[in-house]
């Protein structure tokens, strides 16, 4: 018997509640599987349509740096 048939041997002994699981889980297992290529941050944002200048860049960095105590530093 091969794992297929056995799987099958085994569900058929379950009520109908659990063979519902056991679909999640396998939908669970096979969308895991799936490959989905690697998007950079860029592409995250493409459908939403943002627009981020080097200036607003540099303006958010500024307030953020802001109140950091430069002294403690050096």
């Amino acid at each position: 018997m091969d794992i297929e048939q056995a799987v099958v041997e085994r569900l058929r002994t379950l009520p109908t509640e659990e063979q519902r699981e056991v679909l999640d889980f396998a939908d669970f297992l096979h969308q895991r599987r799936r490959k989905h290529p690697y998007r950079g941050v860029k592409g995250l944002w493409n459908d939403l349509d943002i627009q981020v200048s080097a200036d607003e860049i540099d303006e958010a960095r500024r307030e953020m740096w802001s109140t950091f105590p430069r002294e403690d530093i050096i």
